[in-house]
């Protein structure tokens, strides 16, 4: 009998040794992804070159254990909507001035929260072939007053300039759109717009042809890459700084010339219910950034071909391996926002 008892003994003594194993082996598990079994949406614009950096940020929620869904894809004053919305929980492409209107119609800081800066030194402005601007010392914008200057970039035979523009809807069409009146240029210059990328490809063959150009961009992606600044493009400059919400007091300045945009940083911006649910989430787009030549050089490899879905994953996972100490330390921050949070 006592044999007996001895031996269911031992038993409940193991039996509770491999419980408080297991328990304490579900801990670690559990403290390692915080994010494990909730559901993430991600929201993205239609851009494929905007796409390497939300491919960047799922895949550090993934290491925190969260399910990513498949992102959803939209212009950006209706991303900012839907995130307010709760049709979905993060993005990573506010940017910051140049979005704002968007943002504080979708709610501002009752409804969104923003996470952090994505990155920094972002620029907006004109640009005009340098051939042609040190030949005619084209160097503001308002130079396209003078009828015999803008019909160096006309297109279409009416006389005017034509500038590539940016797609209806996007931040940067309602900035060109103010400036050509603010600065009475809609009798001499066209904004053409349309699906951005085909125009570029457009005004890009123009300038291999030998032909004035003429054409609004952005900084970071690839267009700089193949129209290099300086060499073969120049900014064009402002009079004075004008932008549609009268808050002129932003840095508009990039080395000496005013762009007319304000210098600008990206933000991720989170539906405030699910950041306040998810602090491991909000830590880790709190910290996440990377630096525009970053993008920049990956857009210009999408440009040269490899602009597969696969390959905007490659290039995320292969900037993560050569970043992969800094990728550590967030993650290990957004554990511990994720521990301090559940005490």
């Amino acid at each position: 009998m006592m044999l007996k008892s001895k031996f269911k003994e031992n038993i409940i003594q193991l039996a509770g040794v491999l419980l408080l194993s297991a328990t304490s082996f579900c801990a670690v598990a559990s403290a390692d992804k915080p994010g494990e079994g909730v559901k993430v949406t991600p929201i993205f614009p239609p851009i494929a070159e905007e796409r390497f950096r939300g491919e960047i940020a799922m895949e550090g929620l993934r290491e925190l254990g969260y399910k990513v869904q498949e992102p959803k894809e939209t212009e950006y004053a209706v991303m900012m909507v839907a995130l307010a919305n709760g049709d979905a929980d993060f993005t990573v492409h506010l940017w910051n001035t140049l979005h704002d209107p968007f943002y504080q119609k979708s709610g501002g800081d009752h409804d969104l929260v923003k996470a952090g800066t994505v990155m920094n030194n972002v620029l907006q402005g004109y640009l005009i072939d340098k051939k042609t601007a040190d030949k005619y010392n084209i160097k503001y914008l308002t130079d396209l007053k003078k009828p015999e200057i803008a019909k160096l970039f006309d297109i279409n035979g009416d006389g005017k300039a034509d500038l590539t523009g940016c797609n209806p809807g996007w931040g940067c069409e309602l900035t060109t759109e103010f400036h050509l009146k603010e600065y009475d240029l809609n009798k001499t210059v066209n904004n053409n717009r349309g699906s951005y990328f085909a125009l570029m490809a457009d005004t890009i063959a123009r300038y291999k042809n030998g032909q004035p150009i003429l054409y609004y961009t952005w900084i970071p992606q690839w267009i700089s890459g193949v129209l290099v600044i300086d060499k073969d493009v120049v900014w064009l400059e402002v009079p004075y700084t004008a932008l549609p919400d009268g808050k002129n007091n932003v840095d508009t300045l990039y080395n000496g010339k005013n762009l007319g945009f304000a210098k600008d940083e990206i933000k991720s911006v989170l539906n405030k219910n699910f950041a306040e649910e998810n602090p491991a989430a909000l830590k880790f787009l709190s910290q996440f950034n990377i630096k525009p030549e970053d993008e920049s050089a990956q857009n210009l490899k999408m440009q040269q071909g490899e602009n597969k879905p696969a390959d905007v994953t490659r290039h995320a996972k292969e900037w993560i391996a050569a970043h992969r100490q800094e990728f550590d330390k967030w993650l290990q921050a957004s554990r511990e926002a994720a521990s301090s949070a559940a005490k």
